[in-house]
């Protein structure tokens, strides 16, 4: 089953193992809409609809289609966070260069494939357009809990700070390479990637 948000992202938490595959349908269905109609379009309604749900089930969980949309974003936070920890089951430890592809390769592999991510990503993109601190934090927050140990660093200020802006610098130019090209100009994604390196190279070497 798909990660199931945190409880602070939602109106009721699910209990029973039937209420959080009701949950699942929703956020999907949410994710797929997303693709189909965009954000300002998108309507619980349709939502309830397409997940096959009574429209008191999305309004069990959620006030709004904002807090869907904020809830799917954790989900995929969630998500890339268990794919990245996958990845690095296989690396060496303390490879900080193999963490670094396995961060930015999944993040990329959500991009292209993942429903409703190119809106939502990790709660950056709604409404469109709109990209507030807020989440990057939340990346870097993750990340740096992640990997500190992995990479043998202390988790402290000066770490999140590294994460913090490889985030910043990696979410700008990404973004960059989606807008040239649908799937992500290749080259603008290996200039992000050496930036990237040239760095971390200097914090973490």
């Amino acid at each position: 089953m798909k990660p199931v948000p945190q409880a602070t992202s939602l109106r009721r938490a699910p209990v029973q193992r039937r209420s959080a595959e009701r949950l699942t349908r929703i956020l999907d269905a949410c994710a797929d809409l997303l693709d189909e109609v965009g954000y300002d379009d998108l309507s619980t309604r349709a939502v309830a609809l397409r997940a096959g749900v009574p429209i008191g089930s999305v309004y069990r969980f959620f006030g709004n289609k904002r807090q869907m949309a904020d809830a799917l974003a954790q989900r995929n936070l969630e998500g890339y966070s268990e794919r990245v920890t996958r990845r690095l089951e296989k690396a060496e430890r303390g490879d900080w260069r193999a963490a670094m592809d396995a961060v930015l390769d999944e993040y990329l592999a959500m991009k292209r494939t993942a429903p409703g991510f190119s809106l939502v990503d990790f709660g950056n993109q709604i409404p469109v357009g709109a990209r507030h601190a807020e989440p990057n934090h939340r990346v870097a927050d993750r990340l740096t809990d992640m990997l500190s140990g992995y990479l043998g660093r202390t988790p402290d200020e000066d770490l999140r700070r590294t994460f913090l802006i490889a985030v910043e610098t990696a979410d700008t130019l990404v973004h960059l390479a989606f807008r040239v090209a649908p799937e992500g100009d290749e080259k603008i994604i290996e200039e992000a990637r050496a930036m990237l390196r040239a760095y971390l190279a200097r914090a973490l070497d």
